[in-house]
């Protein structure tokens, strides 16, 4: 009877395992159906930037599984807030030795560092993730009246703009403020033109102007570069 009893626990113990390692799968299968492999990103981020860089892509991974059925609110808050702690700003001349260039989440996250593009792109990319619509989503430049030694001065500044509906007043999120407010809030800025992966928007307009990969060659740059660290 005991043997009996073990063979059959021995059985359910070997249908849960089978039964695990198929999800498991699965699970793997809609990671990397939706574009992101995070094995490829953690591994890469170990090699380039070390155990630091890749703890922080398999924290990521773990969070956009934990938001998956979160709400869109507590998404923006806590992608923002992640890529907000987790990036110190610098200016590309400080990190790339270049005016301008904008790096990839890799690139920002392994190196802890990043000017305002990267902190937008990364955020793009990653609410993508946890599944919030493209077309929410715009990368917005913007001039921002800022204070230094006491002057005011005003910039070319990035931010990340999310839209609930195609009329609606955006949320910006922004790595000068941490707090996501609607745009109306934000009288420092003044937006330029936007652009995601699918179209280019000028000033206020709801409807795209053109195609953005074409018209922005940083852009398409990033993008490329982005497919060859994992992300599509």
């Amino acid at each position: 009877m005991a043997g009996n009893t073990n063979k059959t626990l021995g059985t359910l113990r070997l249908q849960l395992c089978i039964a695990v390692l198929m999800s498991l799968s699965l699970f793997v299968s809609y990671i990397a159906a939706e574009g992101y492999d995070f094995n490829k990103l953690a591994t890469l981020a170990k090699q380039k930037y070390g155990d630091e860089a890749a703890n922080d892509f398999l924290e990521l991974q773990q969070l956009t599984i934990t938001l998956k059925n979160a709400s869109e609110a507590e998404k923006l808050s806590k992608i923002n807030n992640f890529f907000n702690q987790k990036i110190m700003f610098a200016d590309d001349a400080n990190v790339w030795g270049q005016s301008d260039y904008w790096a990839t989440p890799l690139e920002s996250l392994g190196l802890h560092a990043g000017d305002c593009e990267d902190f937008s792109i990364a955020k793009y990319v990653f609410l993508k993730a946890v599944n919030i619509p493209n077309d929410k989503l715009r990368l917005t430049y913007v001039r921002a009246d800022l204070l230094e030694n006491n002057r005011k001065v005003v910039k070319a500044h990035m931010v990340l703009s999310y839209y609930p509906t195609p009329q609606s007043e955006p949320l910006i999120l922004d790595n000068l403020i941490p707090q996501i407010s609607p745009a109306s809030n934000r009288k420092d800025l003044s937006p330029v033109f936007s652009f995601n992966d699918k179209g280019l928007w000028v000033g206020n307009s709801a409807k795209p102007k053109s195609d953005s990969q074409s018209n922005l060659s940083r852009w398409r740059d990033v993008l490329t570069r982005m497919r060859a660290d994992g992300i599509e």
